[in-house]
């Protein structure tokens, strides 16, 4: 069922049987207030983010892959890899539902999947960035050993929102 474990998580790939699943995690304002939409995104805008993640399977052998409880198999949330735009890069992000927050469960997704990026996909580095407001993120991405290297316009936000690179 999963193709990536860790010790309390599995990684699946989104598909339409997932809908549902998407929906409780992007249509959460708690979710999506600081990458975007204070309200949650729309069903369409779901479901055009799932078509995006699974052309992004189909394209590149990535996406930000839906995160379960392996014990209940319960949705944490998401955390993946999209193309950076630079040959051999890829971004790493991860949303997490608010009933998981401060439960290290973002940390231990985001190292699983940078050990998968290195070891099983060969990138040659990660780049992520967060809002400035969430400090939670800039503590996770100093953890699994992100530099900071400036800031970066999210044209969601309107914000310059503090990127960070890997190795």
């Amino acid at each position: 069922m999963y193709f990536l474990e860790t010790e309390r998580l599995g990684f699946g790939r989104w598909d339409d049987g997932l809908r549902e699943q998407a929906r409780a995690l992007w249509g959460d304002p708690m979710v999506t207030r600081l990458i975007g939409a204070p309200e949650g995104f729309t069903p369409e805008q779901i479901d055009a983010r799932l078509r995006l993640e699974e052309e992004n399977q189909r394209a590149h052998n990535v996406q930000y892959w839906p995160v379960f409880l392996r014990e209940t198999g319960d949705l944490v949330g998401c955390c993946g890899l999209r193309p950076a735009g630079e040959k051999g890069v890829m971004e790493l992000g991860y949303h997490l539902r608010p009933r998981y927050w401060h439960m290290g469960l973002a940390t231990e997704a985001g190292r699983a999947v940078v050990r998968y990026a290195f070891e099983a996909l060969g990138v040659s580095a990660l780049e992520a960035g967060h809002h400035p407001d969430n400090d939670a993120s800039a503590r996770v991405l100093a953890r699994l050993g992100f530099r900071r290297i400036g800031t970066q316009y999210y044209p969601p936000t309107g914000l310059q929102h503090p990127t960070y690179r890997l190795p």
